[in-house]
């Protein structure tokens, strides 16, 4: 068994069980193994793991990943999204956890509503309102859910964010408790979406390689891991610039 099958198989254990010690059901939490930068050889070692949620972080990436890899894989755009590259990955991708402003999910809405499809989206929230990253406030998105309710072609699923990085995971634990607050009080005000089903914004996509225990324990529905599965990043090696 290659190093990152045995990375996956330690990781999705130990996810597994940071949800039964959170009073979740064991599988609550979904691994997605962030393969960004990642050869395809290097994600067919994941694949026949067992993995087949995968997050990327750029559409470019991610297009040239789908025609190379298994049908059965789902893919999740994890990374910031620009409006112009919208129609390239509507109807690609299983989930898009970074819509971060109306302006995208009004785009996100009119071509899906083009294609003929519903996109399932989470919205970003930046909790650590850290100036580098991209988000809602937390004040912000329950204004945002109910904006984006009225939009046909776009169901809002849940909240991501994108925790600071720190030396102690418990730093974090907080953050991720907000989160899943924010998502029952978006739940619970019963706000119908285009197509007159209730809003629950119950998917919370949230930890990553540094603190995804304690995002599993605290409700996490993605986990996001991509160093912890895959080693550290060769930029240089697979010809990415970033």
């Amino acid at each position: 068994m290659s190093q990152i099958a045995e990375n996956y198989l330690r990781i999705r254990e130990e996810v597994r069980k940071a949800c039964e010690s959170g009073g979740f059901a064991p599988d609550h939490a979904t691994l997605i193994a962030v393969s960004k930068t990642r050869t395809v050889e290097e994600i067919l070692e994941a694949y026949e793991a067992g993995a087949r949620d995968f997050g990327e972080n750029k559409v470019q990436e991610l297009l040239e990943k789908i025609p190379q890899l298994p049908a059965d894989i789902r893919w999740h755009m994890i990374g910031h999204l620009q409006t112009n590259k919208v129609r390239k990955i509507v109807g690609k991708v299983a989930l898009i956890h970074s819509v971060d402003t109306e302006h995208l999910a009004r785009e996100i809405s009119r071509i899906s509503q083009e294609e003929g499809l519903v996109s399932d989206v989470l919205a970003e929230v930046n909790l650590g309102e850290e100036e580098s990253k991209f988000g809602l406030t937390g004040e912000g998105a329950m204004a945002f859910a109910r904006e984006t309710a009225l939009l046909p072609g776009i169901r809002l699923k849940g909240l991501m964010t994108v925790a600071p990085y720190v030396s102690d995971p418990e730093e974090n634990r907080e953050l991720f408790r907000k989160l899943r607050q924010i998502s029952i009080d978006i739940s619970s005000q019963n706000i119908d979406n285009s197509s007159g089903e209730k809003i629950r914004a119950d998917i919370l996509s949230m930890g990553m390689s540094g603190d995804y225990r304690v995002a599993a324990q605290e409700g996490a529905v993605y986990v996001r891991v991509g160093t912890g599965i895959f080693g550290e990043r060769d930029y240089s090696k697979h010809g990415y610039n970033g």
